[in-house]
């Protein structure tokens, strides 16, 4: 599995598109700039929305118009970030694909889009019904919460750890 990784790596770092990403010098800057900008906005999206499921802040918004606030943010800033992603990975692909901490990133990833999913789909309404106050939908912030976080880190740490 890792040799195919490694060809695969290896194939994608000698494309074309994939040398003019890592050619021109302001490219990874802004693809950098625009993917870090993303994150703030998905990140402070999920956090505001799920620490007021959780009960932890107030305000004068419902947790359904909180939802209805943020919930399009996230969806909408998401391609955004699998977009920049990809095209930053292609710059160089081996320092992201073969990193444990990208695996657990993604992995993370998938957990965080598929709680918000599942809160939009099928828990709004029992927040609705509610006033937020069902268990069900704070245990689905609560972990979604502990999910970005996780995201974030594991972001980071693709600089500190090699494959």
């Amino acid at each position: 599995m890792f040799h195919e990784l490694d060809v695969f790596c290896t194939w994608l770092q000698n494309t074309r598109f994939s040398l003019v990403i890592a050619s021109v010098a302001w490219m990874i800057p802004v693809l950098q700039t625009i993917h870090i900008l993303a994150v703030a906005l998905v990140i402070s999206s999920a956090f505001l929305l799920h620490l007021r499921l959780i009960g932890l802040t107030r305000g004068d918004q419902s947790p359904d118009a909180m939802a209805r606030r943020f919930l399009p943010v996230i969806w909408a800033t998401l391609p955004v970030l699998l977009l920049t992603g990809a095209i930053l990975i292609s710059a160089e692909p081996a320092r992201s694909l073969e990193n444990p901490s990208f695996g657990l990133k993604m992995l993370l990833l998938l957990g965080a889009i598929g709680l918000t999913a599942l809160y939009q789909l099928k828990l709004a309404g029992d927040c609705r019904a509610t006033g937020g106050r069902s268990l069900t939908v704070k245990v689905v912030a609560a972990s979604s919460l502990a999910l970005w976080t996780g995201i974030v880190l594991a972001g980071r740490w693709i600089a500190y750890t090699q494959p």
